[in-house]
């Protein structure tokens, strides 16, 4: 049974870095770059690059559970650094895990508790209701300078967990074919940690505080890091006359439309929609919906989850900062099984499906 749209669509913000001295990151844990927090039952993976070979980055981790569903759910997408790996997509990577409740509890101990921060569980639930990412969490001082929640929360439509029927006897490791595995030795990439924050799309439409929040947070990060990310507003032009600005210069109507739909808060290094429609940024291939791979573990479709956007592309710094990382991107969409099909006691994520876009001008997003 397929998922149904979500009914909002969802932002994601830098929202403070991940401080280890201060902060134990779980598979709970929603960030940007350090490392892979697996589910205490998958079992570690070192996915390789499709193109060169190199071992990948984690460039974003993120928890989410489907309402009404037993199993918790991450997603770990991973990238290569090398820069002539940069804008494919075969040099990325989107691992999905699941494990029940009950199996997770069972191989959790007192020393390793299942929340990572102190009083984050509320904040890091997504899916409590079909239309919030946990806005409703408390707020207050957190400790990041970003003011804001700790974690965010995905919902998503409610969506039956179908296991894998009558595909029980398909190998689900053929989600991960082509790749390797195995630990390495070699130097993997990690970039700088930071926690992702939330806004309702909707509530930037006639609100500035959802806004005023992102810039909040933007303003922060840029006095931290000496970063000029960018501000909302340029040399005083407003958001209707940067678009036509861009759209002058471009005469590119994917373009053009994409420039609009993110000049109310082109801070957002998230979008998520689960079921909905990606936000392409340039002309997609005319074969996308066949582009689209059936789910390597079940063989059923896949659906639009979320996707990642160009304001991120600059705040991937390498903690290793000797080494320059070379992540190029305008946007990169992620497609899951819509069934988000399961193996029970499986300790293997499933590949899923990911396409990278170029920015058609990616010195308007430095």
């Amino acid at each position: 049974m397929a998922a149904a749209a979500q009914e909002s669509t969802l932002l994601g913000l830098w929202d403070g870095e991940v401080d280890s001295r201060r902060h134990q990151s779980s598979y709970q844990t929603n960030k940007v770059g350090g490392s892979p927090d697996w589910l205490p039952v998958i079992s570690r993976q070192f996915p390789r690059c499709g193109q060169c070979g190199a071992p990948l980055a984690l460039v974003v981790q993120v928890y989410c559970p489907l309402e009404d569903s037993p199993y918790h759910r991450n997603l770990h997408l991973l990238a290569c650094t090398a820069a002539e790996c940069s804008g494919r997509s075969d040099s990325w990577v989107v691992l999905r895990s699941q494990a029940l409740e009950k199996e997770v509890a069972a191989v959790q101990t007192p020393s390793r508790p299942a929340v990572a921060q102190e009083a984050a569980l509320s904040a890091t639930d997504w899916c409590d209701t079909a239309d919030d990412w946990g806005l409703e969490g408390e707020e207050g001082d957190d400790g990041w300078g970003g003011g804001g929640q700790k974690d965010i929360q995905v919902q998503e439509a409610a969506v039956p967990e179908t296991g894998v029927g009558a595909a029980s006897e398909m190998d689900v490791s053929s989600g991960l074919q082509g790749l390797s595995l195995r630990e390495s030795s070699e130097d993997i990439a990690v970039f700088r940690p930071f926690f992702i924050s939330v806004v309702d799309e909707s509530d930037l439409c006639g609100e500035e505080d959802g806004l005023e929040h992102a810039q909040q947070l933007l303003r922060e990060y840029e006095r931290r890091e000496g970063v000029a990310v960018g501000e909302l507003q340029e040399s005083g032009l407003s958001r209707e006359e940067k678009y036509e600005k861009t759209r002058a210069r471009h005469g590119d109507a994917v373009f053009s439309r994409f420039m609009k739909k993110i000049s109310l808060c082109p801070q957002q290094i998230m979008c998520y929609c689960r079921g909905g429609k990606p936000l392409f940024i340039s002309e997609p291939p005319s074969n996308m919906a066949q582009l689209v791979s059936a789910c390597s573990s079940c063989g059923g479709p896949r659906t639009f989850e979320l996707q990642l956007m160009p304001a991120l592309v600059s705040l991937l710094q390498r903690k290793d900062s000797s080494v320059e990382a070379e992540l190029e991107f305008g946007t990169v969409l992620v497609y899951t099984c819509t069934n988000s099909c399961w193996t029970p006691r499986s300790d293997t994520p499933v590949k899923e499906f990911c396409f990278v876009q170029t920015d058609p001008d990616q010195q308007l997003f430095k």
